[in-house]
């Protein structure tokens, strides 16, 4: 551990009802960062972390096909099932025990749904700057059944296409703890100039000494390793992320994307 640079460490705390709230009936939504019709200056990221939306849709509803281009676009249900098509010809149902990935690069255009019409679907929308841009626009999606790894952290994404998880063009790496015991963890940050973003999605932890609830989440950076501390019954998502934004082009979403996610084509 670089002991100049923990002397230097800085750490942002995002309570979860400091979170931006919309409800449009078919999308309920909590948004971490600014988007769409919400805009607070002192919440427009973490490092390239751009997009971190909560989101419930209820059934038989969703996202009317919309463009993207030039992000990296994460998502993770967490109950219930989604079904996605998009124009490079990939259609199917991702399920809370799925992670799927598109790499947006010069323009895709896709459509999320509800695949229930009975229940809600509970889905995290994460969204990161890619380290280039106007890539060949590409898809993927597993089963974290295959690699999931109980009361440790198990790697979901990684910049590597051979590495465990999904991957993208950005020197990212996520993993998902399931914890039901009492545990202490120290993660050490894999990439230079990086910083950590924890998300809890249920249960408590303390990061570091600062104590989180169900969906509080804390950023830290300028240091080399971390102490994360568990109770029972907690999950947690950790993403680490390249903090210099300089040495990437950023391009924000459109406007087409944020009306999208604003409420507009709810109908199937």
């Amino acid at each position: 551990m670089s002991s100049n640079k923990n002397t230097l460490l800085k750490k942002v705390i995002h309570r979860a009802d400091s979170r931006n709230s919309a409800d449009f009936g078919w999308l309920k939504v909590n948004h971490t960062f600014s988007f769409a019709n919400y805009y607070n200056p002192e919440r427009m990221n973490f490092g390239v972390l751009r997009v971190l939306n909560d989101d419930v849709i209820a059934p038989g509803k969703g996202f009317d096909t919309h463009p993207h281009k030039n992000m990296e676009i994460i998502t993770i249900p967490l109950e219930g099932r989604l079904r996605h098509k998009d124009d490079m010809g990939n259609e199917g149902i991702i399920s809370d025990s799925d992670i799927q990935v598109m790499s947006a690069g010069r323009g895709v255009y896709h459509s999320e749904f509800n695949a229930d019409n009975n229940k809600e679907v509970k889905v995290l929308q994460i969204w990161l700057h890619p380290n280039k841009n106007y890539v060949e626009p590409r898809y993927q999606q597993i089963s974290l059944n295959d690699i999931y790894t109980k009361n440790e952290f198990f790697q979901i994404l990684s910049p590597e296409k051979n590495d465990q998880g999904v991957w993208i063009h950005q020197n990212s790496w996520f993993f998902i703890g399931d914890f039901d015991d009492l545990k202490t963890i120290d993660y050490n940050i894999k990439g230079s100039n990086n910083g950590v973003y924890f998300f809890v999605i249920e249960g408590k932890a303390s990061v570091n000494g600062s104590d989180l609830g169900k969906r509080d989440a804390i950023g830290i950076w300028n240091t080399d390793s971390l102490s994360i501390s568990v109770f029972k019954h907690t999950k947690i998502l950790l993403m680490e992320v390249p903090m210099d934004l300089s040495l990437i082009h950023i391009s924000e979403p459109t406007r087409q994307e944020a009306i999208a996610y604003a409420g507009v084509g709810v109908e199937k």
